[in-house]
């Protein structure tokens, strides 16, 4: 599978869900689109595809068609969907050109939103608290949905989820969360917010500025284990095999 393919994949599935926290989360972003009420899709030709509706003041990104969304966005390939991304070729819109404001506009203030607390600026990270906590909760929820990608699509990350056997991986933040669970299984993976009971395997770090620090790879995993900053237990080695695929995470997502 081609680095574009999964780089759509990335973009589609692990990036932009993120939308739905932001939104929640971050006054500025819900502030923005407190009175939108409008669906959207994105649809690559032979490739993926996703949708996002806002309405009442929240957001929903799902996988799949929306045929009856209000704004349609054609890509010709997954290497046009990801230039798109980078704001360097426009989609092709099939429906809902009268909203052409809305595209130019408006949706892109809330994607320079999350952009903002994707890639974001060290000084703030180190200095503010409100700004890491956002940037921790939307890098979680990256990592679990890149992985269920990673595990599909790329060679490398394909070949180390064969050895991973069936259950649920769950990755959670204490002492209350935000966390996540994994649910591997022989027909695909799937990725979703929140946490189960019993997970076959489980990570608990202990706090926002330890789970700060590990997604963005400035904690020593095996210091942080033994100095109980970072809690593991269950079937380990699919820990362990998790780490290589989101170590693999940069190579796409820089």
């Amino acid at each position: 599978m081609g680095h574009d393919r999964v780089l759509a994949s990335l973009n589609l599935f692990a990036v932009l869900q993120n939308l739905e926290e932001l939104v929640k989360l971050d006054p500025q972003a819900a502030a923005l689109c407190a009175d939108w009420n409008v669906s959207m899709s994105f649809s690559v030709l032979n490739g993926p595809a996703a949708w996002i509706e806002f309405g009442n003041g929240s957001c929903t990104v799902k996988k799949g068609w929306d045929l009856k969304a209000d704004i349609a966005l054609k890509f010709v390939s997954c290497r046009h969907l990801n230039l798109m991304f980078e704001s360097k070729r426009p989609p092709i819109i099939a429906r809902g050109i009268t909203r052409l404001p809305f595209l130019l506009s408006k949706f892109p203030q809330l994607t320079k939103r999350l952009e903002y607390y994707l890639k974001p600026d060290e000084k703030l990270l180190e200095t503010d608290e409100l700004f890491r906590r956002m940037n921790t909760i939307l890098t979680l929820n990256t990592a679990a949905f890149a992985a269920v990608e990673l595990a599909s699509y790329d060679p490398v990350c394909q070949h180390i989820a064969s050895a991973i056997p069936q259950g649920t991986v769950l990755l959670k933040i204490l002492p209350d969360g935000p966390a996540v669970t994994l649910f591997i299984k022989k027909d695909g993976w799937q990725a979703q917010k929140g946490d189960i009971e019993n997970p076959s395997a489980k990570m608990l770090l202990k706090d926002m500025d330890i789970a700060g620090a590990f997604l963005n790879q400035k904690l020593d995993i095996f210091c942080a284990i033994a100095s109980g900053d970072v809690a593991i237990s269950g079937t380990v080695p699919m820990l362990d095999n998790l780490g290589l695929i989101l170590d693999r995470i940069p190579l796409y997502l820089a």
